[in-house]
């Protein structure tokens, strides 16, 4: 039976508002016995193959100013550029790795972090190498639908050249808007929501 289009109408979207932290990280809200630890919270242990390394930064406004509320989660493929994924047909990912994390930006400071692994090459649909890079995705009070964006690495410069995906990027000036800074085994990515610095999110 056909019915009519009309039949169900499309939710509105609204913001994250306080309640995303509540759902997605109790612990980090305070509310405990729900899971032992909030989920997203550890993506290595002490077997897990690759470079270590640290991602930090915050979100920060239209105005300069960090948002405190925020939550990001991560997506990337482990270091030899396999995903844990069921749809993975390349290979088995390090079972040591989850691959995927989520963190509350500090209520103070608006800070985020995650302490992962480089992750490997992964191939574009075209079988084209992507450089290395790793998948963001933001809410917060204020975003109605959740950004995604991308980190890409600044010690990997061949490899961005050839990116099909920061090859797309019609105005090339904000393609540093995607380059993370460097510090060691630490790795600085602010995201921008708006103003002259303003990341370069994607619509998938």
């Amino acid at each position: 039976m056909v019915q009519s289009l009309d039949y169900l109408k499309e939710s509105p979207s609204q913001t994250a508002g306080p309640y995303v932290h509540i759902g997605l990280t109790p612990n980090f809200a305070d509310i405990q016995g729900v899971y032992p630890s909030d989920l997203g919270t550890a993506m290595v242990n002490d077997r897990t193959r690759g470079e270590r390394i640290t991602i930090t930064g915050r979100v920060i406004d239209g105005s300069g100013t960090p948002l405190r509320d925020a939550l990001i989660e991560i997506w990337q493929a482990d270091c030899d550029g396999l995903y844990n994924s069921p749809s993975e047909t390349r290979g088995s990912a390090d079972p040591n790795f989850t691959c995927w994390g989520r963190c509350p930006c500090d209520l103070s400071t608006g800070e985020y972090r995650f302490d992962t692994v480089k992750p490997g090459r992964v191939p574009f649909r075209d079988g084209r190498l992507m450089a290395p890079h790793i998948s963001f995705f933001v809410v917060a009070r204020g975003i109605n639908l959740g950004l995604n964006t991308r980190l890409y690495f600044p010690d990997e410069e061949a490899a961005n050249a050839e990116d099909p995906i920061l090859s797309r990027i019609e105005h090339r000036v904000r393609v540093p808007t995607l380059i993370a800074r460097k510090d060691g085994a630490t790795y600085h990515f602010d995201i921008h929501l708006q103003g002259d610095k303003e990341t370069v999110f994607f619509d998938i």
